[in-house]
């Protein structure tokens, strides 16, 4: 398995609200590899797509892969105070790194315990930082035989196996979305541009889920019985009954709680059909996201599967 480019997507900084970078990224290595690709895509990006990006591929194409592009992470507020952008974990000490009008930005996250028993975070830094600057968890990507462990695993790997399809795919779509962590916001006109203009009405939802009880590391991709949402049951038999015919190891998830760009698909007027399905992850929303490498294999091979299939 070559990580390479995988390392370099978790490196490059987007948190929600601040994709451009990593949409340009993203852009950028499509125009250079599509030549390479079984079918070269349509590439829609631009006015009125904020930083989203559709890729859609042959004359029929029946299912997309949405895959959310964006992170979580912090913005400096009042006197170096950390705010959240969705949901990352606070660790006393974790290294932070941005940029603002003055430089390139690295620190340190303090957690500040005040008397009334609220918390507070703070960046350790010689100056003010600029309020509304972004900050996100420095990169640090550890692999072995068995583990890749890093910052962003959520939802960079989710891009990476929406990538790793595309090398081969001959009809269908892929939407690179926004603002996930933050509760969703581009799915939508996503969603209804694919809807109108191909008449695709079914997505995969390309993420990465939890370590649980029932959900382990090693065991295969998990594919999403359930979460905050609920898909429709035609729709998921139909997709674990392709993956139960390929052979690729997976995992059944039951959750009660936790959301998705297919949450967002499901809450909108759209007659969409979609079913989440990602590796595992342990240190969820941390800067020690670790992931087993055989269920990427999984997640990568069952995605090429079902867009054959469905």
């Amino acid at each position: 398995m070559n990580t390479t480019f995988l390392e370099k997507l978790v490196a490059v900084q987007g948190a929600s609200g601040d994709e451009s970078r990593i949409k340009d990224f993203i852009l950028n290595h499509i125009k250079k590899e599509q030549n390479t690709w079984k079918v070269q895509p349509k590439i829609i990006h631009g006015k009125g797509f904020q930083d989203t990006l559709l890729l859609v591929f042959g004359e029929k194409p029946t299912t997309a892969i949405f895959a959310h592009i964006d992170t979580i992470g912090y913005n400096i507020g009042y006197d170096n105070e950390l705010i959240k952008i969705g949901g990352p974990r606070a660790i006393d000490g974790m290294e932070l790194v941005g940029r603002d009008s003055h430089g390139i930005i690295e620190t340190e996250l303090m957690i500040i315990e005040n008397e009334n028993g609220s918390v507070n975070y703070k960046a350790v830094f010689e100056r003010t930082i600029d309020r509304g600057t972004v900050l996100s968890f420095k990169p640090n990507f550890r692999e072995n035989d068995e583990f890749i462990q890093s910052p962003y695993m959520d939802n960079r790997l989710g891009v990476w196996t929406a990538l790793e399809v595309a090398k081969t795919l001959e009809n269908g779509a892929i939407a690179f979305s926004t603002y996930e962590e933050t509760g969703g916001g581009s799915v939508g006109f996503l969603g209804k541009y694919l809807y109108d203009n191909y008449d695709i009405n079914q997505a995969l939802i390309a993420d990465i889920t939890w370590v649980t009880p029932g959900v382990t590391h090693g065991n295969g991709v998990a594919i999403s019985m359930r979460d905050k949402g609920i898909p429709r049951k035609v729709y998921l038999d139909q997709i674990i009954g392709i993956a139960k015919e390929s052979g690729i190891p997976f995992q059944l998830e039951v959750e009660s709680a936790g959301g998705s760009d297919g949450t967002a698909l499901q809450e909108s007027y759209l007659p969409f059909d979609w079913c989440f399905i990602g590796a595992p992850e342990d240190h969820v929303h941390s800067p020690d996201e670790k992931v087993h490498k055989e269920d990427i294999k999984n997640m990568i091979a069952i995605f090429e599967k079902l867009m054959t299939k469905l």
